[in-house]
């Protein structure tokens, strides 16, 4: 099986999709996504997941107290975003616990995978950066 087969699909319409545009600043020289850059990339899509479902991360401060903090993640890198693509960064989760929730990220473009992750991310509580429960009401809604 080709590299280029294994990496090729059709992204299922439940799947939470956020565009980002690949500017300058996310680049070396030569035009190529410094490794790094996809971690912001995911960053905003989380956050933008989160937005649609109602909880803004200041609602999440503010109404309950809590925020999410990435616990751990592992990545891989199979092609690179060059300068100027307009990349689909998905949210998918995969697994939710009384505090953490385990999510599948990718980064696509025209389709490909360019790059994938399994992140993990914890409820913490604004007073202590202690776990604690996810709110019921973003619980109920990831459940969907």
């Amino acid at each position: 099986m080709s590299f280029e087969h294994q990496t090729q699909f059709t992204l299922p319409d439940h799947i939470f999709s956020h565009p980002v545009r690949v500017y300058y600043q996310d680049t070396d020289t030569g035009g190529v996504v410094y490794h790094a850059s996809y971690l912001n990339f995911m960053e905003r899509a989380r956050y933008e997941w989160l937005r649609e479902m109602g909880f803004s991360v200041d609602t999440l401060i503010r109404a309950h107290k809590t925020v999410f903090m990435v616990r751990s993640l592992n990545i891989e890198y199979f092609k690179p975003a060059l300068l100027d693509d307009l990349l689909h960064v998905t949210v998918q989760v995969t697994e939710t616990g009384r505090s953490r929730i385990t999510l599948f990220q990718q980064v696509l473009r025209d389709q490909v995978m360019l790059v994938s992750a399994i992140i993990h991310v914890v409820c913490v509580s604004m007073e202590n950066l202690k776990p604690v429960s996810i709110p019921m009401p973003l619980r109920q809604k990831i459940k969907k």
